[in-house]
């Protein structure tokens, strides 16, 4: 069931709900992009009540002028669990979205009955995995040199880059192009200046004293699910496994930045595990 969340300070955002049982609240990764997650929602709507939404901005969202922020976001996040009236929530981002989610969690511990941080870069600097992310991605387009070719040739982010760059995502070559095209299917436009503001925050505030510090201190479980073949270092997820006293990790061997299109089972499994913490 597709419904309008509006935020306090009065932006629409797009979001949908389905499936009954524990709640389940997606947030999408990006940031300037939008929810990717009907796949995840189809495997568990027999578990959970699964909402979905795009954040602001983005996808079907209303567009609008920012702010551009971590807080503003969680604030965003705050405004559709109030609207679903959720009382506590388990909460699952995936990438940027991860993000997103362990930030909300520091700020609202007590909505937060469970965490589910797929196929993020942990809380160390965002120097500490960048250079290597760039290489790999580089390599993986450099199988196929004409798709490389091609994605330096493309200038601006629309679907046919989209989909060379985010086919570098799968660990299964020969249906990454596949599996890229449905990522693109619909398509909205990508918010770049949304994207360049939320990344640019982040690399001056992840790694920071403070960030360990409240990780440590997060009294609620999280699963953290990574898929092996992430062209993102995983080892740059072993911060956040060491600050968090709560913690357990899964590690699908066979899938990459979207584990749940490579590896359902695993990944249903895994899910399946936080929901009844």
């Amino acid at each position: 069931m597709t419904e309008t969340v509006t935020t306090d300070d009065g932006v629409r955002l797009w979001a949908d709900s389905s499936g009954d049982g524990v709640p389940l609240v997606l947030c999408h990764g990006g940031p300037g992009l939008w929810d990717m997650f009907p796949d995840v929602a189809d495997m568990v709507d027999d578990l959970a009540t699964v909402v979905r939404w795009d954040q602001r901005g983005c996808g079907r969202s209303e567009r609008c002028a920012g702010p551009w922020t971590s807080e503003r976001f969680v604030a965003d996040l705050e405004a559709v669990r109030r609207h679903f009236a959720l009382d506590r929530m388990v909460l699952l981002g995936h990438s940027w979205g991860a993000q997103l989610a362990l930030s909300y969690a520091l700020a609202h511990p007590e909505r937060v009955a469970a965490l589910v941080y797929v196929s993020g870069v942990g809380i160390d600097p965002v120097s500490s995995w960048h250079g290597p992310y760039e290489k790999n991605l580089l390599a993986r387009l450099g199988e196929v040199p004409e798709r490389l070719a091609r994605w330096r040739e493309l200038k601006d982010w629309g679907p046919e880059r989209a989909v060379l760059n985010w086919s570098v995502e799968f660990e299964d070559r020969e249906r990454a192009i596949e599996h890229a095209g449905r990522m693109a299917d619909p398509w909205f436009e990508i918010n770049s200046e949304c994207s360049k503001a939320l990344n640019t925050e982040t690399k001056q505030t992840w790694g920071t004293p403070e960030l360990y510090e409240a990780c440590r201190a997060l009294d609620l479980p999280v699963l953290i699910v990574d898929g092996e073949r992430d062209i993102r270092p995983r080892s740059a997820v072993d911060s956040l496994e060491r600050a968090l006293p709560q913690v357990r990790r899964v590690i699908l061997p066979n899938a990459g930045h979207l584990p749940w299109i490579e590896d359902p089972k695993g990944f249903r499994e895994a899910v399946a595990t936080a929901l009844r913490w």
